[in-house]
């Protein structure tokens, strides 16, 4: 799904665009070698063989997968058009929020933000 680029979004992608130009990026620590994507460090030791395999396997553990949809949620609900989509996808929001702050596990200032479109839409 293509989403037209946000005034921010434009400003980011021209500010990195111009540091790349200017070789602002070139003496980076790691230049020109592959990011390390396995790193499994913040995982606890005991679920790192769990977590590898549901990896491999194509999963995503239950907590990402619930914040991977709550991202995508609320690009779509920036692109509705509808009164009845925002609200659909406003309800399926507030209730991933409302169950990962039940699990206690913190949205950070994005879910915190999400919450918030998603109350003014229900009003």
């Amino acid at each position: 799904m293509l989403r037209a680029m946000l005034p921010l979004d434009r400003l980011v992608e021209q500010r990195i665009a111009e540091a790349i130009a200017a070789g602002e990026f070139d003496d980076l620590p790691g230049a020109g070698r592959p990011l390390d994507l396995d790193d499994d460090s913040l995982v606890p030791e005991e679920l790192r063989v769990a977590h590898r395999i549901l990896k491999n396997a194509g999963y995503l553990p239950p907590e990402l997968e619930s914040r991977r949809e709550i991202t995508e949620l609320s690009t779509l609900l920036r692109c509705a058009t509808g009164d009845d989509e925002r609200a659909r996808i406003s309800a399926r929001l507030a209730l991933l929020t409302a169950k990962l702050e039940a699990e206690g596990r913190s949205l950070g200032a994005a879910g915190g933000y999400a919450g918030r479109i998603a109350e003014r839409f229900r009003r």
